[in-house]
């Protein structure tokens, strides 16, 4: 395992949380933290592992000893290959507090080395706005909002989708 970064060790423990690139052996740990995170829209297990296998590259996870303790998941849009969309990020509650998911969208951004990045977030989502507005202030890179999908396209029962462009 190759680490990216490291994320802050809780005050007193001795446990280091580091990231890397997902493999098809962490797809279910994926699926098990989008689920527990009761805010994802939670694909199957099938695709959290085809994920791994696909877009790894793409995709990062922190770890905290050997357990996978949160994700960011990512693809270059094929119509505009300068652009990483990510499509899930999610900490489990072992890791949440210790900047894991600024971390792993630090590293991953680095990584890939596009120069945009794009994202959804619904309106209600406090904690993914924070992160979103995070990176665009620690890059100093300028941050657009733009409507994307509404009740047209998600159906009424689901918030609209607003997309951030960073870069």
């Amino acid at each position: 395992m190759s680490a990216l970064g490291s994320i802050e060790p809780e005050t007193g423990s001795g446990a280091r949380t580091t990231t890397s690139v997902p493999t098809t052996a962490d797809g279910v740990a994926l699926w098990k933290i989008a689920t527990a995170s009761r805010a994802l829209d939670v694909n199957s297990r099938y695709a959290y592992v085809l994920w791994c296998r696909d877009f790894a590259a793409t995709s990062i996870v922190a770890r905290l000893d050997d357990r996978v303790v949160g994700f960011v998941t990512g693809y270059l849009r094929p119509e505009r290959p300068d652009t990483l969309f990510v499509w899930q990020v999610a900490v489990d509650e072992a890791a949440r507090g210790r900047r894991a998911a600024a971390t792993m969208l630090d590293d991953l951004v680095a990584r890939v080395g596009v120069p945009y990045l794009e994202t959804t977030v619904t309106d209600d989502n406090a904690a993914s706005l924070a992160m979103v507005s995070g990176l665009a202030e620690r890059t100093g890179a300028p941050m657009e909002r733009t409507a994307l999908f509404g009740p047209a396209e998600l159906g009424a029962e689901h918030d609209p989708e607003f997309l951030y462009r960073i870069g």
